[in-house]
């Protein structure tokens, strides 16, 4: 058996995002217990945080001491990578090392084709309000122009043994770990949406799907969840509100159980790293439960011309 030094460069890095989004949930649970946020606002409705700040230094220092190769891009930009030794992050996944082998495709990939796509606290509005179920750490990586793999860690949620934290990963062409999906019952149409970003156009497009019942939570890794955990089964955003870091982990993991993350037209986003980071034509993501081609034609045209190209 290959010793797991020897695993391909991607399921290494996937091993450490794991390790490493669970240490960022540890900061963001302990800067929030202070009880001295830190808040700036960086523009209309988007707020940072200290959390914000330390979950990305933690992150990125940790990624870059052990894949200096490799492209990471943060949300809040650039940060001081010189960190308390203690948020250097070096372990790996052991477990999901050692049981997991890396699909055929990706084996052969070397660091400088990766890009890293940072969310370091996804959900800040809702962390500022108390809503903290909504709070993630996105890791996302891409492969040339495509998310594969990521990570999403909830450093709220609560176990059934009151232990709090929960990691869940997922690679194409292997699959997920930390959940098991579950789909909507009794064939129902189920959309979560935006809780504060609403507008015209975004009703539009909610509007024409006719579904069963809406679900609006904040955070783009918070709504992916709901279609993991079969509270919905549809992702409809017709907005630029989300960027690539919201996006390149929900969707690796999505597409990893079959369901599929695009813009409103059905366009696959480019994660390359001289892309602008904005998604500015929407976010629509389905289960393998809904067919994703027939949710895109029940989006109006005039929904999609609002909507800039990506």
């Amino acid at each position: 058996m290959m010793s797991l030094v020897q695993k391909p460069i991607l399921l290494q890095l996937l091993a450490s995002s794991i390790k490493i989004a669970g240490h960022a949930g540890k900061i963001i649970r302990n800067v929030m217990e202070k009880g001295e946020l830190g808040v700036i606002d960086k523009g209309i409705d988007d707020p940072q945080t200290e959390a914000d700040r330390s979950s990305q230094r933690l992150i990125l220092a940790s990624l870059t001491k052990l894949f200096p190769k490799v492209q990471i891009i943060g949300e809040e930009g650039q940060s001081d990578l010189n960190v308390p030794p203690e948020w250097l992050i070096s372990e790996m996944d052991e477990e999901f090392l050692a049981k997991n082998e890396c699909p055929q495709e990706y084996r052969d990939i070397k660091e400088d084709q990766i890009v890293v796509w940072v969310d370091p606290l996804d959900g800040t509005t809702e962390y500022t309000q108390g809503f903290l179920e909504h709070v993630t750490v996105l890791i996302g990586i891409a492969v040339n122009t495509s998310a594969v793999a990521g990570v999403i860690h909830q450093p709220y949620f609560k176990h059934g043994d009151n232990t709090i934290g929960r990691t869940i990963w997922g690679l194409k062409g292997l699959g997920i770990g930390g959940i098991v999906p579950k789909e909507v019952p009794d064939n129902k149409l189920i959309v979560t949406t935006t809780r504060s970003h609403s507008n015209v156009i975004v009703q539009a497009a909610l509007d024409s799907v006719k579904a069963d019942e809406i679900i609006r939570v904040g955070g783009a890794g918070y709504k992916v969840l709901q279609l993991l955990e079969g509270k919905a089964n549809a992702y409809v955003f017709a907005s630029a509100g989300c960027k690539r870091w919201d996006t390149a982990a929900p969707e690796a993991i999505l597409e990893a159980v079959g369901g599929v993350l695009t813009n409103m037209k059905g366009e696959h986003y480019s994660y390359a790293k001289d892309v602008h980071p904005v998604n500015k034509s929407g976010v629509l993501a389905t289960t393998k439960q809904i067919p994703h081609e027939k949710l895109v034609n029940l989006i109006p045209d005039h929904v999609k011309q609002a909507l800039s190209p990506q």
